[in-house]
């Protein structure tokens, strides 16, 4: 959520901000700053009749001393209550449409990143080489059948297109994945979390997620619970509520957080023959990175976020590079995002395997998650980060296609071998 006085104080600049996102909020802003005016004159219209109450009130009393007719001062307080009553329930329905227009609104982008999508995105290192084959390569779903990794078919026998099931060393690999994103997190000195799966509401608009992605999750009908649930599409979900409404003190910040968990999506995926396989589907593991920082310091701990999931995709030997996304192609709750790709060598490009974003406190202000400040003793809010470290879904299929050799084999990258009992390469499966 914005914060309304960087609306009041320079509403031009926050449309502009959002337009450089390639979404036009002009009327949003403009409705928000009248919404604004009205509830503060209900506001001083209902302070200004509780005083009349009080003043009317105290009067009762003396005039029956004096035995003067009080009913018209009864007559007052009457027609005050029915005033007090109405502003109440204006107050109440200027209120629900202010929330819900500052809850449609982006994050602001920072003022360094280009405006517009995609295009304009730019790359900004590069690591190891484009990786070349002397021999015809493979496409991952044909390796991964042939070396037993993956069933597709009884995937989608199980739950339908865009899913699929480990099998054998696929499982193993997969496993093996996990764990040398784990330890290495542990290893960095975050403190590992295992959230719940299914979460309330409120965890997806503090995360900024919801209203407007609300019908790209799973929903959870439960016929005795009122309460919306749905399956997170990723742990941010889960990390950016747990201090939610709570007030840190400046000594606990930072808190650096990563979580496992499965992410569960709508998304219909693509029917690009050069998508076909894991790339997109509506279930796959993820390692999430998360923070909260003090502001001063969330441009620091972006820094270190990014970090962290370069070297993890360099310990598995990748060709990758780091690309720093324009405004339109942030997130609509991140003020900032660089994106980690990798080269799949059959879908001729890059792609995207971790997301290092800042929401700044965009986040921490849906969520009312703040810190008290030892120098003041006033609570602020926090930043809060988040980063993939690592999703599989990408990765499995570029280290089968990276890895392959001319026989059908694939090398098993050496941080994973530990967790596999040693085992250097996965043969093909003699039929």
């Amino acid at each position: 959520m914005l914060d309304i006085k960087k609306i009041k104080e320079n509403p031009e600049a926050v449309k502009a901000g959002l337009r450089a996102k390639e979404v036009d909020c002009d009327a949003t802003v403009d409705r928000i700053l009248e919404l604004d005016e009205q509830r503060r004159q209900l506001i001083a219209s209902t302070e200004q009749r509780k005083a009349m109450q009080n003043k009317v009130s105290k009067e009762i009393p003396q005039m029956k001393k004096q035995g003067k007719d009080v009913a018209p001062l009864f007559a007052e307080m009457a027609e005050l209550k029915a005033e007090l009553a109405e502003d109440a329930a204006k107050l109440d329905a200027v209120l629900a449409e202010y929330r819900t227009c500052m809850l449609s609104l982006p994050n602001l982008p920072d003022p360094d990143l280009k405006p517009g999508g995609k295009e304009n995105n730019e790359p900004l290192r590069y690591f190891g080489e484009p990786h070349k084959f002397n021999f015809p390569p493979k496409h991952h779903v044909d390796l991964c059948q042939d070396l037993g990794l993956i069933d597709y078919e009884r995937g989608v026998k199980l739950a339908g297109a865009g899913n699929w099931m480990y099998t054998g060393m696929g499982a193993r690999l997969e496993w093996a994945l996990l764990n040398y994103f784990i330890d290495t997190h542990i290893a960095d000195g975050y403190d590992f979390i295992l959230p719940p799966h299914m979460l309330e509401y409120q965890c997806g608009e503090t995360a900024g997620q919801f209203p407007k992605f609300a019908d790209e999750v799973y929903k959870i009908a439960n016929p005795t619970d009122d309460r919306i649930h749905y399956m997170l599409p990723t742990a941010e979900a889960a990390l950016a509520s747990v201090y939610r409404d709570e007030i840190l003190s400046e000594a606990d910040l930072p808190k650096k957080f990563f979580a496992y968990t499965p992410c569960f999506r709508r998304e219909a995926g693509s029917h690009r023959a050069d998508e076909r396989g894991m790339v997109r589907g509506h279930q796959f593991n993820k390692v999430e990175m998360f923070q909260y920082t003090r502001p001063e310091d969330s441009d620091e701990a972006f820094e270190e976020l990014v970090r962290k999931a370069e070297n993890l995709v360099k310990g598995l030997g990748f060709h990758f590079r780091t690309v720093k996304l324009a405004a339109g192609d942030c997130s609509a709750s991140m003020a900032r995002t660089y994106d980690i790709e990798i080269q799949i060598p059959s879908m001729n490009g890059y792609k995207e395997v971790s997301s290092v974003s800042n929401a700044r406190d965009y986040q921490a202000r849906r969520g009312n998650i703040r810190f008290r400040r030892e120098a003041t003793g006033k609570p602020e809010f926090v930043h809060t980060l988040n980063g993939s470290g690592l999703a599989t879904s990408r990765i499995f299929p570029a280290m089968v296609e990276q890895n392959q050799r001319s026989d059908g084999s694939v090398v098993v990258p050496e941080v994973l071998r530990k967790y596999l009992g040693g085992m250097e390469v996965i043969e093909k499966i003699n039929k």
